[in-house]
């Protein structure tokens, strides 16, 4: 069994016990290992029966037994009964119409039905009306939600990496290729898609319907069907004729500006194909967002960094040493990394003071002696206080090699101070890079009032970069956000906020936001050796 199985029916099992209300950490601890299991690069099941699986991080004694379980017996029987028991295909359906898991099944019950399809069939027979709760313009919105005008959508975008997740199982799983958002890296993700090719469709649907992941089809054509996920999330399926599989592709990958603006598009086997016959330049997918028949800029790859300049430990909020980050870091191909672990200010987590910072500092160089010549900077990401002085004095910041200043607490504040309080804090003459600048989290907060136009000024004036932060649900600057600083003449920085091991990887999701602001690797300072990032103390 492949740890992707494995993973998918460990994330199909917290789906359910979150629906039958179980406890939330239980839940959780499933989609972590989960997670662990996906990205472990060593074949999982061999690990459960050599008695090994508690190495993995995450793992404990009731995990194990379950993954024993599915391993001997190729399944979980919790997981069947809970299936049995709350009929995750009509919940699913129910969370794709707008209706909670819990209201999905009350109303399953008042109308005396157990699955999806019982569910369209009570529903088009005009019995929703009979239902408690349900008056006429409710029953109008389910109804022209299960009709399927609309290209459908999830009730909110997916982070870039649950929906990079999902897609790519799907696609690893039937052969195919990920389209949609989630092949342009956008980082809130509502179109997702999966594009196969195949002379005859029909074995390919079904095998889409069986996947683990999908627990209904909410509609089927000749070449397509969406299915839906128990979390409600609507994928697209399409299977083309080989000879079409590049526009079909193509089609499922743009933002409708970019392919309006290239229509009509030729039937080709490849992508490259479908550019060569329209004599237009192939695209980076991170491009195609709006209309553009030119030349693409040489972008930025991920090959090309050299380092990752934001990373924390268990000093501060992090999960792993000094020296196993470093491991990890060299195990990447990285010529540095530094450490930025958080100050006191932040308030939510351990911060250093000055004498942490220089105890610190003496693990640093341990560090550095046994990993050279790989380098391990000293580093810090320092709160910007509410009058934008940085939360540690001149003299320790001096000491550091490389600082990072971030504004946590008072998100809030207006578009006026926010500005003069950033801006203070870059006119500091040791701050070398300005972390996650508008404070974003995707889906859940809206972005400081930063004026980011001024900001650039300060910045270009003063020598500070401003950061691309890879952690999914930041990856901030935004790719709009990335263009505006470019064009402004500001160097960014790709960096991962990594506060593990793993997270290191992230360093993916900040260059793909980089490249969808169109940035080469002239504009990015960690694409550079470590002389060049110790040069800017000077």
């Amino acid at each position: 069994m492949e740890n992707r199985r494995i993973a998918d029916r460990l994330d199909a099992f917290a789906a359910l016990l979150e629906l039958a209300e179980a406890n939330p950490y239980t839940a959780r601890a499933y989609r972590r290992a989960a997670e662990t299991i996906r990205t472990a690069a060593l074949p999982v099941a061999d690990l459960v029966r050599s008695g090994r699986a508690r190495e993995l991080r995450g793992i404990g004694p009731g995990i194990e037994a379950r993954l024993r379980e599915l391993i001997e017996t190729g399944e979980i029987a919790e997981l069947s009964e809970l299936e049995r028991e709350l009929a995750p295909d009509l919940v699913g359906l129910g969370r794709y119409l707008g209706l909670g898991a819990r209201r999905s099944i009350e109303l399953a019950r008042a109308l005396g039905v157990r699955t999806a399809e019982e569910f369209r069939e009570a529903a088009a027979a005009g019995r929703l009306r009979s239902a408690p709760g349900i008056g006429p313009k409710t029953e109008a919105r389910l109804l022209e939600a299960l009709a399927g005008t609309d290209e459908p959508r999830p009730r909110q975008g997916l982070l870039l990496h649950r929906a990079r997740e999902l897609v790519e199982g799907i696609a690893a799983s039937l052969g195919g290729q990920g389209a949609g958002d989630v092949r342009r890296w956008r980082d809130s993700c509502e179109r997702l898609a999966v594009v196969c090719a195949a002379s005859d469709p029909d074995p390919v649907l079904w095998s889409f319907a069986e996947l683990p992941q999908i627990v209904g089809i909410i509609e089927r054509a000749e070449r397509r069907a969406t299915g839906v996920t128990v979390d409600g999330v609507p994928i697209e399926l399409l299977v083309a004729e080989p000879e079409r599989f590049g526009t079909a592709l193509m089609r499922a990958t743009g933002a409708p500006a970019y392919i309006g603006a290239l229509e009509p598009l030729p039937d080709a086997p490849c992508e490259g194909a479908v550019y060569a016959a329209l004599g237009v330049p192939w695209c980076p997918p991170e491009l195609r967002e709006q209309s553009f028949r030119g030349t693409p800029p040489g972008l930025l790859e991920l090959g090309q960094i050299r380092g990752d300049l934001h990373s924390h430990t268990t000093w501060s909020d992090g999960r792993a040493s000094v020296e196993e980050m470093g491991q990890a870091a060299i195990e990447r191909g990285y010529e540095y990394l530094a450490i930025c672990d958080h100050t006191p200010a932040v308030g939510a987590v351990t911060g250093l003071r000055p004498d942490d910072v220089r105890r610190q500092g003496e693990e640093i160089a341990a560090a550095n002696q046994r990993l050279g010549p790989f380098r391990i900077l000293r580093g810090i990401e320092c709160d910007i206080l509410p009058d934008g002085r940085l939360d540690l004095p001149d003299d320790v910041l001096g000491e550091l090699e490389w600082v990072q200043a971030s504004v946590h607490g008072g998100q809030r504040m207006p578009r006026r101070e926010m500005t003069a309080r950033v801006e203070a804090a870059l006119r500091n003459p040791y701050v070398r890079c300005l972390s996650h600048p508008k404070g974003r989290y995707i889906n859940r907060r809206a972005e400081n009032a930063l004026d980011l136009e001024r900001i650039f000024e300060v910045a270009l004036a003063q020598g500070v970069a401003l950061e691309v932060n890879g952690l999914p649900d930041r990856l901030d600057l935004s790719g709009a956000h990335v263009r505006e600083a470019l064009r402004a003449g500001v160097e960014i920085v790709c960096s991962t906020d990594a506060h593990s091991v793993r997270g290191l990887a992230n360093m993916d999701f900040s260059v793909a936001t980089a490249r969808r602001g169109w940035a080469g690797p002239a504009s990015v300072l960690n694409t550079r050796p470590l002389a060049a990032i110790l040069a800017r103390r000077e």
